[in-house]
């Protein structure tokens, strides 16, 4: 049986890091700041909202809510996005994904400032992140790469394969391991023989967003499998992108869902915007 990679006790440890660095900030008259903005009344996006202002809250760091109708134009969004670049007191900036379809979503993260980006989305900050010199990582592939490390899994030398593609999880990751001096490969739902690519790997991530699509058989013993997926079966019942009971019986250490990779990605936000408010300390 394998062990479990448990999401809520490394967030937390990190979380009281931040909590203890912020009150340094704070002795030198600097409060890290966090904008998030909310277009709209998606309820998914309202939890998630207000579990980020909990955590702010929780860690000491200034969190300023715009929650704004779904009619709101991109015009009044942009005027918005342009007053919080310019405002000292917030040092990273969170437009909530989606937004209503009038407006232009890449528009809208473009217009953050790379400085305050600290979801890590801005072509900028993507483009530094492939050169090898990042300002700010995405969140939930900052968090994977945390719960690696904190597991002591060493990646130089090692297979990884990702299953999945996306600007969010899944490219973003292969850079990181790469980074480590992992030899990466990125597959996804229409790589062929995906099961065989998958068998080689020393470490899985898997971010296809499908429910429990990579099988156990598939996965090589002692492997190390990263389930990024969140799927909702039924009316209550989550489950990843692995197929958790039999993987767990050949892989060396496993994320549960829920409860794996889920709680770091709120914990790199508040990471990275204490990185953002250190950087301004330091001007």
């Amino acid at each position: 049986m394998s062990k479990i990679i448990d999401g809520k006790a490394i967030a937390a440890d990190i979380r009281k890091q931040i909590a203890a660095e912020v009150q340094v900030l704070k002795a030198e008259n600097v409060t890290p700041g966090l904008a998030v903005v909310l277009v709209g009344d998606d309820p998914a996006s309202r939890v998630y909202v207000s579990m980020k202002e909990k955590a702010c809250e929780q860690a000491g760091i200034f969190s300023d809510e715009h929650k704004l109708p779904a009619e709101t134009s991109e015009a009044q969004l942009l005027a918005l996005i342009d007053e919080l670049n310019r405002d000292r007191r917030i040092d990273g900036i969170l437009v909530q994904l989606p937004l209503p379809g009038h407006i232009d979503e890449s528009k809208v993260l473009e217009a953050i400032s790379p400085e305050k980006d600290v979801d890590g989305f801005h072509p900028y900050n993507v483009g530094r992140l492939a050169t090898g010199n990042p300002l700010f990582q995405p969140c939930t592939p900052y968090g994977v790469m945390k719960m690696l490390e904190h597991s002591g899994v060493e990646l130089a030398g090692k297979e990884v394969v990702v299953v999945g593609r996306s600007n969010i999880v899944g490219k973003p990751v292969a850079l990181m391991c790469l980074a480590k001096h992992a030899t990466v490969t990125i597959c996804h739902s229409r790589t062929r023989d995906l099961a065989d690519q998958v068998r080689r790997a020393d470490v899985v991530v898997a971010a296809v967003g499908r429910p429990e699509m990579i099988k156990g058989d598939w996965i090589k013993p002692g492997a190390v499998v990263i389930d990024v997926g969140v799927n909702r079966v039924g009316e209550k019942k989550l489950v990843g992108d692995v197929d958790f009971a039999a993987a767990s019986e050949r892989a060396s250490a496993i994320t549960p869902v829920p409860g794996g990779v889920g709680p770091m990605t709120i914990t790199m936000l508040l990471y990275n915007t204490v990185e953002s408010a250190k950087r301004r300390a330091a001007k």
